[in-house]
């Protein structure tokens, strides 16, 4: 790599893990913008699968801070 590309993926892994994971995304996001249109697709079908599980008593829900705490517990370090 580039030393260039080498610093950037230095000053990347050093931001926080919401950070990386933005970065992260946007980064998958740029490499092919036709596929853009089919992933979201491909995401609001799970997303109406899994709230239809939801209303269906199929599965509870986890509150976000209840999720966040445990990600942050599992990744700090």
């Amino acid at each position: 790599m580039p030393k260039k590309v080498d610093q950037v993926v230095e000053q990347a892994l050093a931001l926080p893990i919401e950070a990386r994971a933005r970065l992260a995304d946007r980064l998958v996001e740029s490499l092919d913008p036709a596929e853009d249109s089919y992933l979201h697709r491909i995401w609001a079908a799970e997303a109406q699968r899994r709230l239809a599980e939801l209303r269906a008593g199929a599965v509870r829900g986890i509150p976000g801070q209840k999720v966040m705490a445990r990600l942050r517990k599992k990744y700090s370090g």
